[in-house]
C-alpha cells in the first residue's frame, strides 16, 4: 500500500505564478544539495488580492518536505491533461487589435477533424 500524500502549503509574496493550475506538477531545487525534487500536484490555488493572501496547496508525496525561502520552486504542466488536441462540438474566436494604427490579419487555420462518430 502506497504512503499517503501530504498537503504541503507554499506562500508566496505577491501573486501566485502566471499560468499555473490546478494539477500541474511542483518541483523545486534544493538551494543546500542542487538536488531537483518532485513534490506532486497542485490541489488549491488562492490568489486573493484584497486579503494580499497567495498561496498553492501541493499533495506531496511521502517523505517529500516543504521548500525553503532559498529553494527555486518550479512548475510542469501534467501531461495526462495535454496529450491531445482540443475536444469539442464548437469553438469561438475573437481576434482585437489593441495598437492604434492599422494592422490586417493574413491568416488563421485550424486542424478541424470529425472524431465522434
Amino acid at each position: 500500500m502506497a504512503a499517503p500524500a501530504i498537503p504541503i502549503q507554499i506562500n508566496f509574496a505577491n501573486h501566485t505564478p502566471i499560468g499555473l493550475d490546478l494539477h500541474d506538477i511542483i518541483w523545486y531545487s534544493d538551494a543546500s544539495t542542487g538536488e531537483e525534487v518532485m513534490m506532486g500536484p497542485v490541489t488549491t490555488i488562492v490568489n486573493n488580492d484584497e486579503t494580499s493572501t497567495y498561496y498553492i496547496i501541493v499533495n506531496a508525496g511521502a517523505g517529500v518536505s516543504a521548500p525553503t525561502t532559498e529553494d527555486f520552486v518550479y512548475y510542469k504542466k501534467n501531461p495526462i491533461g495535454y496529450v491531445s488536441s482540443l475536444k469539442g462540438y464548437f469553438a469561438e474566436a475573437q481576434f482585437v487589435n489593441t495598437e492604434t494604427k492599422y494592422a490586417e490579419l493574413f491568416s488563421v487555420g485550424a486542424e478541424v477533424f470529425e472524431s465522434s462518430k
